[in-house]
């Protein structure tokens, strides 16, 4: 992909729509909306990896009620001509076609490799990658299997929601109650797990969501770590000229 003049390439993740309450999350959705309206006038494309929402689930003829704003300015935007290229993460990890077909917005799974202006990009949501969290990579086998999926689809999805809900509750990134701080490189997962990534292939930018911490760590010549933060504690997002990477704050 190849960047005209003045054009830029966003990216963005983390936003937990929905959580801890619609109440509480309802600002934090208008301020995302009024940061899409801000971008779309240089956007070349638009990266959203992962959680975007705090539980998604696509039932046979129903999807998690709320987000209109946010789905309508995503559309809106799509139907100008702007690709928008969408992350699931571990708590939106349920989507089946429903942001295909109503939105025309292509949906990954795992990493995806692009190229823009002859810098490579590896971008991803980042949960289950790297070392340890054994726990967690056995737990998203099972949600992701097609039985656990079928046997979800059958709750009604009033109990669905709310179980989910109450389970995110309990999450110490979404409710605050987690410090989260830099652990050093030879501690971070993900950065272990990038320079594992640049021993087969090389890459300019490694860029992932789920840590709720913005940074950019170099970990190899002409070679970055990025992980793009949050949108509840630091609203930050990040933005690529066709020269330079940087992790910005919307004010």
């Amino acid at each position: 992909m190849k960047l005209p003049h003045n054009k830029k390439v966003y990216f963005a993740s983390d936003q937990h729509f929905g959580a801890p309450t619609p109440e509480l999350s309802f600002p934090r959705e208008k301020k995302f909306v009024a940061w899409l309206d801000q971008i779309k006038t240089d956007a070349e494309a638009i990266f959203l990896v992962g959680d975007l929402f705090d539980f998604w689930f696509e039932y046979q003829t129903v999807v998690p009620k709320g987000f209109v704003r946010v789905l309508g300015k995503l559309a809106e935007i799509r139907d100008s001509g702007i690709p928008i290229y969408f992350f699931v993460g571990n708590h939106d990890l349920w989507m089946h076609g429903y942001f295909e077909k109503e939105l025309n917005i292509p949906v990954y799974h795992d990493n995806q490799e692009f190229n823009f202006w002859g810098t490579s990009f590896l971008i991803g949501h980042g949960d289950g990658k790297g070392p340890g969290d054994m726990g967690y990579k056995r737990m998203k086998k099972v949600f992701t299997h097609p039985f656990s999926k079928w046997l979800f689809g059958w709750l009604h999805p009033d109990i669905g929601v709310r179980l989910a809900q109450y389970l995110s509750v309990k999450n110490k990134l979404i409710s605050g109650d987690e410090d989260i701080t830099f652990l050093g490189e030879d501690n971070e997962w993900l950065i272990l797990y990038a320079k594992k990534k640049l021993e087969t292939k090389h890459y300019n930018y490694l860029v992932f969501g789920h840590r709720h911490l913005p940074m950019k760590v170099t970990i190899g010549q002409d070679s970055h770590y990025v992980n793009l933060g949050d949108w509840i504690s630091y609203f930050t997002y990040g933005v690529f000229d066709g020269q330079t990477f940087e992790i910005q704050k919307y004010q």
